[in-house]
């Protein structure tokens, strides 16, 4: 059975920098993708990127293109979200979480996705 498990969320001033950390285990992270996702109070999931460990391939969703960075450690089990110049409305849990992919991970939706970690609040303050 796969276990995610967030850390390194918190309150932060606009335009501050966060790096959430998902530790993973029970599963080989290299035949997996692993998705950042977030969900703000009142909306859905929504997805912020993710990374194929077999190809190193990233994808990112607009809201996340040139702020946000995912990179993971070679040989290692964790993979990372570094926000920069954070907003107000990035406020949300984010999740990670891990999909067996077939297709490239960023056509998967959260519904797809097999191991969830329990999420790390994220909050930035005008």
């Amino acid at each position: 059975e796969g276990q995610l498990v967030e850390s390194g969320g918190g309150l932060v001033q606009t335009g501050g920098s966060l790096r959430l950390s998902c530790a993973t285990s029970g599963f080989i992270l290299d035949d997996y993708a692993i998705g950042w996702f977030r969900q703000a109070p009142g909306k859905e999931r929504e997805g912020v990127g993710c990374i194929e460990r077999r190809n190193g391939n990233i994808y990112y969703k607009d809201s996340a293109k040139g702020r946000f960075t995912i990179s993971s450690d070679n040989g290692k089990t964790t993979v990372y979200l570094q926000m920069n110049s954070l907003k107000p409305e990035d406020t949300a849990v984010y999740y990670c979480a891990a999909v067996y992919p077939i297709y490239v991970c960023s056509d998967y939706g959260p519904l797809e996705y097999t191991y969830w970690g329990q999420g790390t609040q994220v909050t930035v303050s005008p």
